[in-house]
């Protein structure tokens, strides 16, 4: 998956999370908790996700890099380059 693919297949799983959401006016650097007021439950479930759908293991301790939808695709990028 290339960045775009990634920040879609993101978008899609918060869309799913919290069908009210407004992603259409996202900032790719700005906090996504900051912009769709996600709570830490609706992280998890992002997390989540990623598991179940792509395989995607993220580790407590690295949650950090997923606060913007810039740094996800960041740190996303190379797990996910085989799908």
């Amino acid at each position: 998956m290339n960045k775009d693919q990634i920040a879609q297949a993101i978008i899609d799983i918060i869309m799913d999370i919290n069908p009210d959401a407004d992603c259409s006016a996202l900032v790719p650097e700005v906090a996504l908790r900051e912009q769709l007021e996600l709570d830490s439950m609706d992280f998890l479930d992002i997390v989540m996700e990623l598991r179940k759908k792509f395989g995607v293991e993220v580790p407590e301790a690295e949650y950090g890099k997923l606060a913007s939808l810039a740094s996800c695709c960041e740190y996303l990028g190379p797990k996910m380059a085989h799908l």
